[in-house]
């Protein structure tokens, strides 16, 4: 296979049926030892999490084409923590498409003057960064993405309703569960000119509570696969 590219969490694969493979890893995202969906380096190693994080993508890839949410999903092998997917074309140089339902994070660090950590924001709130380590995945508004010729205005209202409708649908999930979505992490990419989720579905991209307590991603899968 050759390799394409080397991700914080996944390395990428060419195959030969023209399709892609995604190998998952155990890496996370964080800082100091301490897992943060929001952060844009890698911070700890957690054994068993690339397993844990394809085996949650799978099921809510799963769950989407039940509710007729087109995604870049064909089959995976969890023992090989690999998934095979449609190819498609990411956004400039890679985009992130964050959905917060609660204010928290790195929402609270760039507006915490103006609402409180753990605040509920009503109907959801998409935004959108870069990815691009040396700037800190700087944030980007679909205007910006317009001028900068990254995607469309159309485009990028496809992808923030399908968006806001995944996230609805995994929060509910994980609300049948007693478990309370806070944010969540996609990536969108194109596939013969439409719009749809790529990447994963993962625990490591999620910022889920219990009770008041955050949960860990292990712990989160465990919880959302073994109910």
């Amino acid at each position: 296979m050759e390799l394409i590219y080397t991700g914080k969490t996944k390395n990428v694969y060419k195959l030969e049926n023209g399709n892609v493979l995604l190998k998952f890893k155990d890496d996370c995202t964080g800082k100091d030892g301490v897992f943060d969906p929001g952060e844009n380096t890698v911070g700890l190693t957690i054994e068993g999490i690339g397993k844990a994080n394809l085996k949650t993508s799978v099921y809510y890839f799963e769950m989407l084409k039940n509710v007729g949410v087109k995604t870049h999903y064909v089959v995976a092998n969890v023992e090989e923590a690999t998934m095979e997917v449609l190819p498609a074309t990411v956004f400039g140089h890679g985009l992130e498409v964050i959905c917060r339902l609660v204010a928290t994070g790195s929402f609270i660090r760039r507006y915490g003057e103006y609402i409180a950590d753990g605040t509920p924001i009503e109907d959801g709130y998409v935004e959108c960064t870069f990815k691009n380590d040396a700037k800190g995945d700087p944030l980007v508004t679909s205007e910006g993405l317009a001028v900068l010729g990254v995607m469309s205005q159309e485009m990028f209202n496809s992808m923030k309703e399908q968006t806001l409708k995944i996230t609805k649908v995994i929060a509910d999930d994980l609300k049948s569960i007693g478990l309370d979505l806070w944010d969540i992490k996609f990536e969108f990419g194109y596939n013969n000119g439409e719009v749809i989720l790529i990447d994963e579905i993962a625990s490591g991209n999620m910022r889920v509570y219990k009770d008041g307590e955050k949960v860990d991603p292990v712990s989160l899968t465990e919880m959302i696969l073994n109910r």
